[in-house]
């Protein structure tokens, strides 16, 4: 996809403590959407969402990518599985400063939710969001649940598309302040029917994705088979696409994502490798990096997402030692609108006269 000029300042000019200005073609404020405009390739990973209320728990998890990825993507109860919401962790996110990519899926909530959710996000300073159909019910661990499915990615798209650029609800209500949004889609080359999956890219693209996220990538002669059809069609001029990639731990876990996992592909010859290695996790992850190295050099891909289930701590090490970030340093605090109002209140809690009960305070509030 083209690239704006590389002379893009990453600051507010005003101060490093305001939002980033808008910038010409942009739809968003976020970091993601300009290291992908100026042709640098970046890097998005997924934070494992936990089973719990403590905030800590996300934090933790996210600290481990600081310096290394350009936006978290914060997952929304992947597989039909319960855990913390998307909404929750970014709003996490979002005050520690990372910059997360929401994802929205449609299983559990109707439009008149989702466009609540939506302009929460972004209220919340939430740049990116990637639409999801969701997996359904019958995948996870309460297969009983009612699914909604009011939506699905493409319908989710539009959606969103039309908050952002016609300032309208879906029902023509209009909105005060649009959400300021870089809108993705997931893809998965490596399913069937394949010669479709290129053309299904276009309807994403339609329907307004501008950038993709694509399923974890085994076999780079797939990909780039794909890749090659994506280009003939002419989308890589429409769309950023990250290609997927990720760690396997074993050959019995690459066995068993192959046995159980709809839409992963796993080529023998991977299966074989980690089989012959005498440190199968350590091949694991040099496979990957391995990947990586082939993706990169694929034209029309435009970075790569990491996902690492339950070994995010090789998440670091593989993007270094992949060497794709050319020594850039991609993550720095995203200054939010409302971080001087927060302050301001902060201060002002923190040195209110701390003898003042509170009926004195709300007499004086009268």
């Amino acid at each position: 996809m083209n690239a704006t000029p590389t002379h893009q300042r990453d600051e507010n000019p005003a101060g490093p403590h305001l939002p980033l200005e808008p910038l010409p073609g942009h739809t968003s404020r976020g970091r993601l959407e300009r290291v992908l405009r100026r042709g640098e390739f970046a890097v998005t990973t997924e934070l494992n969402p936990p089973d719990s209320a403590d905030p800590e728990d996300v934090y933790n998890r996210a600290r481990i990518f600081d310096g290394w990825v350009d936006a978290i993507n914060a997952v929304d109860a992947s597989g039909a599985n319960c855990h913390m919401s998307s909404v929750g962790i970014c709003a996490l996110l979002t005050r520690m400063g990372y910059a997360p990519i929401m994802q929205i899926a449609c299983r559990d909530k109707n439009r008149i939710a989702i466009q609540g959710d939506v302009l929460g996000g972004a209220a919340m300073g939430v740049a990116n969001m990637l639409c999801l159909t969701g997996d359904g019910v019958q995948a996870g661990d309460q297969p009983g649940a009612k699914p909604v499915f009011d939506l699905d990615c493409m319908s989710l798209l539009e959606t969103v598309r039309v908050m952002r650029d016609n300032g309208k609800f879906l029902s023509g209500r209009k909105l005060t302040t649009p959400p300021q949004v870089f809108l993705g889609a997931a893809i998965n080359p490596f399913a069937p029917p394949y010669d479709f999956r290129p053309h299904r890219l276009g309807k994403k693209i339609a329907a307004g994705a501008q950038f993709v996220q694509s399923q974890y990538c085994f076999d780079v002669q797939m990909f780039r088979t794909y890749m090659q059809r994506v280009r003939d069609l002419g989308y890589t001029d429409k769309v950023f696409i990250l290609c997927g990639v990720g760690p396997l731990a074993s050959a019995k876990t690459a066995k068993w994502i192959r046995s159980n996992v709809p839409g992963i592909h796993i080529p023998d010859a991977v299966v074989k490798r980690l089989e012959g290695a005498q440190d199968q996790k350590k091949e694991g992850k040099q496979l990957c990096i391995d990947i990586i190295n082939e993706v990169k050099e694929i034209p029309g891909v435009s970075g790569i997402h990491v996902m690492a289930y339950r070994q995010e701590e090789y998440v670091a090490e593989i993007v270094d030692e992949s060497g794709v970030l050319k020594g850039r340093k991609p993550w720095k605090r995203e200054a939010r609108s409302d971080d001087q109002i927060v302050a301001e209140r902060l201060d002002q809690i923190l040195h209110e006269n701390m003898t003042e009960t509170q009926v004195d305070m709300v007499k004086s509030a009268h």
